[in-house]
């Protein structure tokens, strides 16, 4: 444990300890903390503004991660080999941060407040995200700002027999946890109970296989029990704290809170739009945009009746915002009293209502997959690409995880809402609900043993009025299915809300983006017809009785329920296959000594096979064993391409009268080289080409890629094969076998077969006609008395060399003059002899 702090405090929760010490580092910063857990380190520091920014009608609340590769011991791995841009986890850490804390600070703070947390050391064992809602919680204590706290953070998970352990660590979460789940809580100093400020789970990538083996469902009933557990883990975090800023003491920083309008300005504000409202939310008819432009209308109003009669003394711009601020809570207000009074919401549902549904599939033709899911105002296109594994996303973060397969991207542009805007890249709002929907898919998705795709998916918001990321995961899972993806069960998600009011508590289904905004909780819950997968949830209340939150997950698992109907009615299971527009793929698993002469020298083999057959190969050794991933625009490519890595992994060794449809690879001036197998090559000799003429090299009777019915007439040292011409056609008893080396037939070779020779000439212009028959001269005894000129300049065993240099030919005194041509051309093209 380092010591970089004067004062230092520690507590156990669980089997883990939490240090806390200060007063040694970053002095100047209004309160820093160094915070461990394990062996994992950050620093968290808070400071705030001395002066408010003028025109700030808002929190100014700022988190950041500084995520330090040192702390993990690696060096980054960008071309500046430095830290850049935020990472996705980075954010994600971010808003993990800023949600439990931002609705903690004094109401009316508009001062700029600024939480930094920066990783000093992470071990690979204890994750830092929960750490830093410790942290900074600890630290704006100690900085003295007017801050609601302590706020403690804490991770559960929940293993196979439902039992729930406190900051398990990332090898737990790997290989026992079945449910993750992260809550953050206030302690109320009122009552001294725990206030439940946000919670974000999900189910781990094993579940479902899990569940099926028999682990506990991670359903509402087993959530809602394990949030009243955390409860108490939170108050012992809460303590711990309480005890480190009485050691620690607390730095006097005394900053302004500003009104948000006075009762003259609410007055006046009232008079002139209270009515207007209550007859604009009374109308169920009326449509987002509508209704917008018409409280925009009484906007204008109110703030006119508010510079005509207010006569404080206050600027123009000050009397502006808080005449707005008043119109904001007059119109809140109306809201919620016509909800939890009259029963009714804004378009005129029930508490327990969906907005109309409607799915549909493979609305885009090239894509591998696509869903459109619209649900009333809301509606989202989902997009579904299949990728080979090496285009899987590469991280480069301090946590264990390098790779990801599964990708999930949500877009959300302004004209989804009906605004303009900048398009400047993902926002963290965005980058947030793409992770929420991401994971909710993950306990679903198949294997990359089972599947071995790099699976993105990316959400595109065409319009938006509440709960954008749950309709993403019923895209998600729309697009999944239509592309052929086998997961596991259907996955769909709803968003709920609740309104607190004059202590009545009001659960509402399938919130609204004005539900949303003036609500007290926004709860968004996703999963299959069997368990929960993700939950997100986050309130401004002060506490929520367990019965309540009970039933809002009751509630939310039927609006699901309901959500899967409409959603199989488009696609009720994954599509028998992958999209034809997908690449195909196949996995082979060879043993590790064959992967040398699958790839062959310097890639020859390998390269070989992906030019014939257009086929994508990627090998790997996993665990000892050599996998292979064969990627091909179409299934027959993808076929021929494994039939081949088969034939090297297994090879079919050639023996003695056996026949071959083999491929010409090399010509030397001793004979032609002929592919046997892949790998294997057999000799044809020289004497065994152009009938009763003499050759002083081979290419003068056949050529590189010209195809020839071989037989093997000899093998020698085990491996290297003589070869001589057959005509298979000239036996009745040949027994043809299709060999993955030239996918033409190879013949074995019976008593009863001639040994008329034949050859194929196979040409760019035409490599689809009928053999070419050529009818060979036989040798006479003459002709096998004549001398060879030739003098060889290659081994038999050579067959890398496709260019060998021929030696001029040498005369001597008893050369036939006939037999010595003055000058001889190379020739490329003949007709049949």
């Amino acid at each position: 444990m380092s010591k970089l702090g004067k004062h230092v405090v520690n507590g156990t929760v669980g089997n883990a300890e939490i240090v806390f010490e200060t007063g040694k580092v970053a002095g100047q910063a209004h309160g820093a903390v160094i915070a461990h857990l394990g062996g994992s380190t950050l620093l968290v520091t808070a400071t705030a503004s001395r002066d408010v920014r003028p025109g700030t009608d808002f929190f100014p609340l700022t988190v950041d991660f500084e995520e330090r590769m040192y702390a993990a011991g690696k060096i980054p791995g960008s071309f500046f080999k430095r830290e850049g841009k935020a990472s996705e986890q980075a954010i994600l850490t971010c808003r993990l941060v800023d949600r439990p804390m931002r609705p903690t600070f004094v109401e009316g703070l508009r001062n700029e407040v600024q939480i930094i947390m920066t990783s000093l050391a992470a071990d690979q064992v204890n994750p830092l995200d929960v750490l830093g809602i410790n942290g900074a919680s600890a630290a704006c204590m100690v900085a003295g700002l007017p801050f609601h706290g302590p706020v403690a953070g804490l991770r559960m998970g929940m293993d196979r027999d439902g039992r729930w352990t406190p900051f398990p660590t990332y090898q737990w979460m790997t290989e026992e946890g079945v449910f993750d789940l992260v809550v953050a809580g206030r302690l109320n100093k009122e009552s001294g109970e725990i206030d439940i400020l946000m919670v974000e789970a999900e189910a781990t990538p094993n579940a479902t296989q899990m569940v099926e083996m028999g682990a506990t469902k991670p359903t509402e009933e087993v959530l809602g029990k394990a949030l009243e557990e955390a409860k108490g883990y939170l108050k012992t975090l809460c303590d711990l704290q309480l005890e480190f800023v009485d050691k620690a003491g607390v730095n006097d920083h005394d900053l302004p809170i500003s009104i948000d309008y006075t009762d003259e300005v609410y007055k006046a504000v009232e008079r002139a739009a209270k009515k207007g409202l209550k007859k604009l939310y009374a109308d169920e008819d009326m449509a987002k945009a509508e209704r917008s432009e018409a409280v925009a209308e009484l906007k204008e109003a109110a703030l006119d009746e508010a510079f005509d009669v207010v006569t404080e003394d206050m600027t123009d711009e000050e009397l502006e915002r808080q005449a707005l601020n008043a119109f904001k809570h007059l119109e809140k207000a109306t809201i919620r009293r016509r909800i939890v009074k009259d029963g009714v919401r804004i378009d005129g549902r029930s508490a327990t209502d969906i907005r109309p549904l409607a799915a549909e599939v493979g609305v885009l033709d090239r894509a591998h997959g696509s869903g459109l899911f619209t649900r009333g105002e809301t509606q989202v296109l989902n997009i579904a690409t299949l990728g080979m594994a090496r285009e899987a996303q590469r991280i480069d973060t301090i946590n264990p995880e390098e790779e990801r397969t599964y990708i999930h991207h949500y877009n959300f542009p302004p004209y989804s809402v009906g605004e303009t805007g900048f398009m400047r890249g993902p926002k963290r709002r965005e980058i947030g609900h793409g992770a929420l929907a991401e994971r909710a898919l993950v306990p679903v998705l198949p294997s990359t043993e089972d599947f071995p795709y790099t699976i993105r998916l990316v959400s595109e918001v065409l319009s938006s009025n509440g709960s954008t990321s749950m309709a993403s995961v019923c895209g998600s899972t729309l697009s999944l299915m239509d592309a052929g993806v086998p997961i596991a069960a259907p996955v769909a998600g709803i968003a709920m809300g609740l309104i607190h009011e004059d202590g009545d508590y009001v659960t509402l289904t399938d919130i609204q983006g004005a539900e949303d905004a003036f609500g007290d909780m926004d709860f968004k819950v996703a999963g299959t017809a069997d368990f929960v997968t993700a939950l997100q949830l986050d309130t401004k209340l002060t506490g929520i009785p367990a019965h309540v939150l009970g039933n809002a997950l009751t509630q939310a698992r039927e609006a699901r329920l309901e959500i899967l109907d409409v959603m199989a009615s488009a696609i009720k299971e994954p599509r028998p296959e992958v999209n034809p527009n997908a690449p195909r793929v196949h996995v082979e698993f060879i043993p590790a000594d064959k992967i040398g002469e699958v790839i062959g020298p310097k890639g020859k083999i390998i390269r070989e096979i992906s030019d014939e057959t257009g086929a994508q190969i990627d090998i790997e050794d996993e665990n000892g064993r050599g996998v292979v991933r064969i990627y091909a625009t179409d299934g027959a490519a993808a076929d021929a391409a494994l039939a081949r890595v088969r034939q090297i992994a297994n090879p079919v060794v050639p023996q003695v009268g056996e026949r071959y449809f083999g491929t010409v690879v090399n010509t030397v001036d001793f004979g032609a080289f002929v592919s046997l197998t892949p790998g294997t090559d057999g000799l044809l000799h020289i004497s065994k080409l152009g009938g009763s003429k003499r050759l002083s090299h081979a290419d003068e009777a056949v050529d590189i890629g010209e195809k020839l019915w071989v037989e093997v007439t000899e093998v020698k040292n085990g491996g290297k094969y003589s070869l001589t011409l057959i005509d298979p056609e000239a036996s009745s008893d040949v027994d043809p076998v299709v060999t993955p080396a030239n996918e033409e037939p190879v013949a074995r070779k019976t008593d009863r077969d001639d040994e008329k020779p034949a050859r194929t000439k196979v040409t760019e212009d035409d490599d689809d006609e009928a053999p070419v028959r050529r009818a060979r001269r036989r040798n006479t005894d003459d002709d096998q008395e004549k001398p060879r000129r030739a003098r060889r300049r290659a081994s038999g065993d050579d067959d890398d060399d496709t260019s060998v240099r021929r030696p001029r030919r040498r005369r001597s005194a008893g050369d036939d003059e006939e037999d010595a041509p003055v000058r001889r051309v190379r020739r490329r093209t003949r007709s049949a002899e």
